[in-house]
């Protein structure tokens, strides 16, 4: 696994550390151990305690692994599913309508 990735903003390791901490939770509210998850991902018990430290160095397929043992995987499908901001930018981009001269 590649070392720590920097974070441009210290509210990017908030929102990673708490959805660590949900992770941990999760495994804990199913009665899993974490070596007993670590198999199931196919991931060693050290890259699990980064995940659920919120570690920037997971990489997302790890935390997918994580979120389908506790049959959250679709939750995956929330994120950024509804982008207004990129939306209205690219209605921006669009160009006017002609207007027709007859």
């Amino acid at each position: 696994m590649p070392g720590k990735a920097p974070l441009a903003f210290p509210s990017e390791a908030s929102l990673l550390a708490a959805f660590g901490e949900r992770l941990r939770l999760a495994r804990l509210r199913r009665r899993l151990t974490a070596v007993a998850v670590a198999r199931r991902a196919d991931i060693s018990r050290p890259t699990l305690a980064k995940a659920e430290r919120g570690d920037s160095s997971v990489t997302l397929g790890t935390y997918l692994r994580i979120l389908a043992i506790y049959g959250l995987e679709h939750d995956l499908a929330v994120v950024a599913g509804d982008d207004v901001l990129g939306r209205r930018l690219q209605d921006l981009a669009l160009p006017a309508p002609r207007k027709d001269r007859r």
